[in-house]
């Protein structure tokens, strides 16, 4: 009974978020148990990273693929990227016996989409996988034995962070550089790791925390961060926390041992609780969203993917900064938070594109 109540309220879940398109696949012979959300096309085809996580029930799993995907419909309007937004999970096994057949039947589920979704690489993939799903489908970003000029997602969505934390510390610090800013990353991942790398050299003072002790000591001595424990990163003052791990760190409880002036990080829905935004703002620290300053890779694999043009894309991601800044002064002079001005941005945006779409189809129709 408890299961039955259980799916029925993540189909309601999706059905408020406005999902268009959910698909299961259960391979017995390879082990791949998938879940493809395609949340909107009304821009284009949807991209969408495929995150290999052991989940513990195919709820949590159902539960984050939404979230996530939705996410990604609104990352792609707010950059004004031809593009939906989708999402990928497959429940890692404890042992994948054949890697290759694995992915293999993985690409085989991205092609029954016919193009409306296109895959990417996520948390426990890489452009290892890619190349392998490249065998079985065309509809695959990053697969660099495929296309060189595609490459890994990490370095791009850190460089879109930092031009985030830039614009941030421009608007809340009144500093145009980064010389001695205080900021601890939460997260030494391959994104949080590259970040690290980019403040460093622009003078920032860092303090960064994992859950893997031998990447921590790693980054100590290329770059001689600070190093703190995972429960002890939360207490120790800053300029700007940096979540760069999994979702759900900024909650309630660690917002009151959080001592910072600017929130900004790579981790997708890094609030707990949209409510949370409310505790912040007592705070008076700033929120930069998410799904926007995270937004690097996205943009390199949509122009990589639809231009083959690297250097168009990097051009892009630099206008991050612009676009940051301007949602900070905008949420500045405004009784809304930074999340709703942010949100409504993108949902007008998709809204003019579906209106759009309904009128280059309908003249289609009376031509025809």
């Amino acid at each position: 009974m408890k299961k039955h109540h259980r799916h029925g309220a993540l189909m309601r879940y999706a059905s408020i978020l406005g999902f268009g398109d959910i698909r299961i696949k259960i391979d017995p012979k390879t082990g791949l148990h998938a879940i493809i959300a395609i949340h909107s096309n009304d821009l284009g085809p949807a991209i969408g990273g495929c995150r290999c996580y052991p989940y513990a029930s195919t709820g949590e799993a159902t539960k984050d693929v939404l979230r996530l995907a939705y996410m990604m419909t609104l990352k792609a309007a707010v950059c004004k990227l031809p593009h939906g937004g989708a999402k990928a999970v497959i429940i890692k096994p404890r042992k994948i016996k054949d890697e290759r057949a694995f992915f293999e039947s993985f690409g085989d589920f991205v092609n029954q989409a016919e193009g409306r979704y296109i895959t990417a690489c996520d948390v426990g993939t890489s452009t290892t996988e890619m190349n392998i799903i490249a065998e079985s489908t065309p509809y695959v970003i990053g697969a660099t034995s495929h296309n060189k000029k595609q490459s890994n997602p990490a370095q791009h969505t850190a460089l879109g962070v930092l031009r985030g934390i830039q614009a941030t510390v421009k608007h809340k610090l009144k500093r145009d550089d980064l010389e001695k800013i205080k900021i601890n990353i939460q997260g030494l991942g391959q994104v949080g790791y590259e970040l690290a790398r980019l403040l460093t050299t622009r003078g920032a003072i860092i303090t960064a925390t994992d859950t893997k002790i031998a990447t921590l000591e790693q980054c100590r001595d290329e770059l001689g961060i600070n190093i703190a424990g995972i429960d002890e990163i939360y207490d120790i003052p800053s300029d700007v926390f940096a979540p760069c791990a999994l979702g759900g760190t900024i909650n309630p409880n660690t917002l009151k041992r959080i001592q910072t002036s600017i929130i900004a990080g790579s981790a997708n829905n890094q609030l707990s609780h949209s409510k949370c935004i409310q505790l912040i703002e007592k705070k008076d620290i700033l929120y930069a969203p998410d799904y926007v300053v995270n937004a690097g890779g996205l943009i390199n694999a949509a122009i990589v993917y639809d231009y083959n043009d690297p250097d168009r894309a990097t051009a892009k991601i630099n206008e991050l900064y612009e676009t940051t800044l301007e949602l900070c002064e905008r949420a500045a002079n405004s009784t809304e938070s930074i999340i709703d001005i942010t949100r409504k941005i993108a949902l007008d945006r998709i809204k003019q594109g579906s209106n759009n779409n309904k009128t280059i189809n309908s003249t289609i129709e009376e031509v025809n």
